[in-house]
């Protein structure tokens, strides 16, 4: 990666609260480490994925690459056909491969260890406004040692000092890898 907005990411993770789950869907930019939009959601299902999507489009633009994993939210119509909208190219993990989508699940240590198992959150409001202020800590004060100890937005705005060292898959700009396994039901974690 040599820029900002060349490739972003997206993954989910769930956030425990005294009555039940709560799942973050996060947008990152692969370049800068930058969270471009999150949202929360009580349910797994594509409404927010896509939300969160649509948000980080409206703000920062359209990167040339989309990558997520396979699960049901990502492979959905909805969430794919705003992709397809937007003539971004669609890279998806193979099954299994978590470390394929590295930064989110970078992401999702910092969060989880930095703010969520320190403050343990009761319920949704609590964890919106904590994750509010989180996310802006993480984005304009936290240094990054794989940034050269500088902020994801510095580097986003400056685009120099990001970057990572991935093989890469893509010959041209508007490339879509297909999918090696078939998607899995949301609702069973089977095959439809």
């Amino acid at each position: 990666m040599t820029r900002p907005n060349q490739v972003w990411s997206t993954d989910i993770t769930y956030v425990r609260l005294a009555r039940g789950f709560a799942y973050l869907a996060a947008v990152i930019d692969w370049y800068s480490r930058k969270v471009l939009a999150w949202r929360l959601s009580n349910t797994l299902d594509s409404d927010f994925c896509v939300d969160c999507l649509e948000q980080s489009l409206r703000t920062y633009g359209t990167p040339d690459i989309f990558n997520t994993d396979q699960g049901c939210q990502f492979t959905s119509d909805a969430f794919t056909g705003v992709l397809k909208l937007h003539d971004i190219a669609i890279s998806m993990d193979g099954r299994g491969r978590a470390l394929d989508n590295i930064f989110v699940e970078r992401l999702w240590r910092s969060v989880k260890h930095e703010d969520v198992y320190l403050k343990g959150y009761v319920d949704m409001l609590g964890l919106q406004w904590g994750l509010a202020e989180y996310f802006k800590f993480y984005n304009t004060e936290r240094p990054h040692q794989s940034l050269g100890n500088r902020t994801p937005v510095e580097v986003y705005h400056t685009a120099s000092g990001g970057g990572a060292r991935i093989v890469d898959k893509f010959v041209e700009r508007k490339t879509t890898l297909k999918i090696g396994a078939a998607p899995v039901s949301c609702a069973t974690g089977a095959p439809p």
